[in-house]
């Protein structure tokens, strides 16, 4: 952005104070530090929606500070291990990193929010109870006692059920299981037998290719295709109903983000929303091609049963209890999500589900 030269062509354009423009811009500079910070990604280069959130997010910030405000991205493994993205910042050996909490459950199952919950809610309404339903203010209630300040920075959609080797027609055919499934997914997927796995985004091919795993899950179709699940595991499930909706985040270490003058947080804000879109969006536009590719590389569609999903439901409401029970913060973040989605699918079954529906009937017919 040339600031510079809109500062001054709006100083010529009143009469008497051409000065202004010999005084403003050094004023402005003065009040935008320059800054060298590092981004640390949880996700890799060949990932180019989940880590190009980051370089939106870098590049956004560059051009509206004038390069004054500089962030280098890494990918995961080049300063630390993707899964260690949280500790990096907490720590403070990198001032911001672009992860996802759910990776981070085994700190406090709280972090669970701010990814998805099983069952939880789709995109829109986890944006909505973030923004305006007080999930972001109560998420960085949790975070200060991490050294973090989070902001949403991304979501994937509704996610798919993953790639397995077998095919999964009824509970049992879970017990067993290996299964690379993240975040608290996984206590679900333990209740009802399977042995889950927390394996980088990188990692999953191999692991599925020599059979340390049975199954994995991922993201979805886009994605999914470039990480070539397809070629060692055939049984492609749907719907991924522990991520309605995957949202990624900021993670801030609070000290770096506290001392930033309030110019360079609103413009952080600003670039994570702008990043936020932009994944979304990228996402709905590249799964339906992505999808059609799948299948005709010999990918085999399949619904889990109802039995199935039944079975997962109920395991994952115990959990919620459970979970509730003994920790204080989780019951809290919970009531609040909870109380939200019962609303929000208040409004979804009368206008966006039906509009949906009839949507989806009618293309089919013709």
């Amino acid at each position: 952005m040339q600031r510079r030269k809109f500062l001054r062509t709006a100083a010529l354009g009143t009469a008497g104070v051409a000065s202004v423009s010999t005084l403003a811009a050094p004023a402005i500079a003065q009040s935008m530090p320059e800054l060298k910070w590092r981004l640390a990604s949880s996700f890799p280069k060949s990932l180019d929606t989940l880590y190009g959130a980051g370089e939106v997010l870098t590049k956004y910030v560059a051009e509206v500070t004038d390069n004054k405000f500089q962030m280098r991205l890494f990918a995961a493994g080049e300063i630390v291990p993707g899964l260690q993205v949280a500790d990096a910042v907490q720590n403070g050996t990198v001032e911001l990193g672009h992860t996802a909490g759910g990776y981070y459950v085994g700190k406090d199952p709280t972090f669970a929010f701010d990814t998805a919950l099983p069952f939880g809610m789709n995109t829109r309404q986890q944006v909505a109870w973030m923004n305006w339903g007080g999930g972001r203010e109560l998420m960085n209630e949790l975070y200060k006692d991490y050294n973090i300040y989070g902001m949403n920075c991304g979501a994937t959609g509704a996610q798919m059920g993953g790639w397995f080797r077998k095919e999964i027609k009824d509970v049992g055919d879970l017990n067993g299981l290996k299964m690379r499934i993240g975040g608290f997914a996984g206590t679900v997927m333990q209740r009802l037998g399977a042995v889950p796995q927390q394996i980088a985004g990188g990692e999953i091919y191999p692991a599925l290719e020599k059979g340390t795993i049975d199954a994995a899950e991922w993201v979805g179709p886009y994605d999914d295709e470039k990480l070539g699940f397809y070629k060692v595991a055939k049984y492609y499930y749907y719907p991924g109903w522990w991520e309605g909706s995957a949202m990624l985040h900021n993670f801030f270490n609070i000290d770096k983000w506290n001392a930033l003058p309030a110019g360079y947080k609103s413009i952080l804000r600003s670039a994570s929303a702008v990043a936020n879109e932009w994944m979304v969006a990228k996402y709905d536009a590249a799964n339906p091609a992505a999808l059609r590719r799948l299948v005709a590389a010999g990918a085999e569609m399949k619904p889990f049963s109802q039995p199935v999903l039944e079975a997962c439901y109920k395991a994952s409401n115990d959990i919620y209890a459970e979970t509730s029970a003994k920790n204080p913060e989780f019951k809290k973040v919970y009531d609040s999500m909870a109380a939200f989605r019962g609303d929000e699918y208040l409004w979804w079954q009368v206008a966006e589900y039906t509009f949906d529906t009839f949507q989806i009937r009618a293309l089919r017919r013709g």
